[in-house]
């Protein structure tokens, strides 16, 4: 599982960073799933290795433009790209009707079917790879964080069972161990009743805008990763400098220390924090705010970064990963 950051900033774009983008792969190397989609999000992805074929799903975390305002182009340019499959997308129950009528009013007609889930409804969203949960943050619009966990750590047949129930071995057997569900003797046999699990699943947990990181510990229970906005230090928060509905540096990495979570990602910078150090602000400042109270692996997210979650749950660098 490689998390690739497509936009890292806060509001609005700065020279070094696009707003709000993540791309979530599957280690199969055959699917992503996209989670938000600020402006510029479809130029972002083309100086990457991903296809907007292999887009399982997309996942909009609030209607704040930062998140969302990619979204109806990069639909449009799937469509050219002669995208046919159908496109699920998570998203607050608004993202629908608003994409709807932008899609109406430009004229751009499809080739594939657009299916929304409504978060304020959702229970659980799955497919054969992942199972994603939404949990209610605390913003100045309705916020979600979303929960990604494998569905098929490592899986091997439990051929005692299928032995047991005479259900003969070939392509039965076979379609079972890929996920599919199958009908033997007029019975339905679901796949997962027939696997067995080598490990424990890795899960990540990714939270929209957030000023109440507290809100997530259950989501945290399990999980090894944690990507979660700071997107201002302490001092500025302190001082009224700080919009109402973010989270600063501090809290998140309090939160992230209490619960225990191996590996915190910081993203969502503002744009008054610049890339060196030197200025009036830095990026540098975050970092030595989270650390003074974090002991984990601490990740400070960069546009095109791309960190690997192993199998053994570390995680690393797409360099390290690779070497």
């Amino acid at each position: 599982m490689d998390l690739l950051f497509l936009g890292t900033s806060s509001g609005t774009p700065t020279r070094t960073r696009n707003v709000s983008g993540l791309a979530l792969l599957e280690d199969t190397g055959k699917g992503w799933y996209l989670i938000d989609c600020g402006e510029a999000t479809q130029h972002q992805i083309l100086r990457t290795p991903l296809t907007l074929h292999g887009l399982r799903a997309i996942f909009i975390t609030h209607v704040h433009g930062d998140h969302c305002y990619g979204l109806p182009g990069l639909l449009a340019s799937a469509g050219m790209a002669r995208r046919l499959e159908p496109l699920e997308i998570v998203a607050p129950a608004a993202i629908e009707s608003w994409v709807r009528a932008t899609l109406q009013m430009s004229q751009s007609h499809l080739p594939y079917e657009l299916v929304f889930h409504a978060t304020e409804s959702l229970n659980n969203w799955r497919n054969q790879q992942v199972s994603v949960e939404a949990t209610t943050l605390s913003h100045r619009v309705p916020s979600w964080g979303y929960s990604f966990t494998e569905t098929r750590p490592d899986p091997r047949l439990d051929t005692e069972k299928l032995d047991l129930e005479a259900i003969p071995r070939g392509p039965l057997w076979g379609e079972l161990m890929r996920g599919n569900d199958a009908i033997f003797d007029g019975r339905s046999l679901r796949s997962e009743d027939y696997l067995l699990f080598t490990r424990s699943p890795r899960r990540i947990v990714i939270a929209g805008d957030n000023d109440d990181p507290e809100l997530l510990r259950n989501a945290c229970t399990n999980a090894q990763v944690l990507v979660h906005e700071a997107t201002y230090t302490q001092p500025i928060a302190e001082a009224g400098k700080a919009d109402f509905g973010h989270s600063t540096a501090a809290q998140v990495a309090t939160f992230a220390e209490d619960v225990g979570i191996a590996n915190l990602i910081l993203t969502h910078f503002s744009a008054r924090y610049q890339p060196v150090s030197g200025r009036a602000l830095s990026i540098d400042d975050i970092r030595a705010e989270a650390t003074a109270r974090y002991n984990g692996k601490l990740f400070l997210a960069e546009d095109f970064m791309q960190l690997t979650l192993d199998k053994r749950a570390e995680l690393l660098l797409r360099t390290e990963a690779e070497r």
